[in-house]
């Protein structure tokens, strides 16, 4: 079930997102930011943030957002974080169009994907299954953890209405 998340849900969900920030290898956050700097960035700056809730368990999490202000408000973002144990089960995609009728209801036109980093291929096949192409990248822009410098890729879907 996909439900907006409370703070409880995410102190639950925390050891996943600590794990996936720690790991250096998708997201560019610091990798030492405390629960509440996390929870902020993750669940009080964005427009909405919600679950994936299973049984009870807390196994994934993303958030929306308008990707600039003013004249570049009707473009959102989104950011999409699945447990470790909870991967391959399909639960990205459920966000992902989750996210999108979202954004619909929220006004906003297009979606954008700032930073995909080229090695999370898993992501990147997803995403563009579901409709985003690569618009552009950025040389070197992530330092993964154990492959060093790796590019990041701008994904972006005009959302139909």
């Amino acid at each position: 079930m996909i439900r907006a998340m409370t703070q409880a849900d995410f102190s639950a969900f925390w050891p996943s997102f600590e794990a996936v920030i720690r790991a250096q290898q998708t997201y560019a956050f610091d990798p030492n930011m405390s629960e509440q700097q996390a929870y902020e960035l993750w669940c009080i700056l964005p427009a909405k943030c919600f679950v994936y809730e299973e049984n009870g368990e807390i196994l994934a999490s993303y958030y929306l957002k308008a990707n600039a202000m003013g004249p570049g408000s009707h473009v959102c973002n989104c950011g999409y974080m699945v447990s470790e144990t909870a991967r391959g089960k399909g639960i990205a995609k459920q966000l992902c169009l989750h996210s999108q009728q979202q954004a619909l209801q929220l006004g906003f036109s297009a979606m954008q994907f700032n930073s995909v980093v080229s090695t999370n291929e898993a992501a990147i096949a997803l995403w563009k299954k579901l409709g985003f192409d690569v618009i552009g990248t950025i040389p070197n822009g992530y330092q993964h953890s154990e492959q060093g410098l790796v590019d990041c890729l701008i994904m972006f879907k005009t959302l139909a209405t």
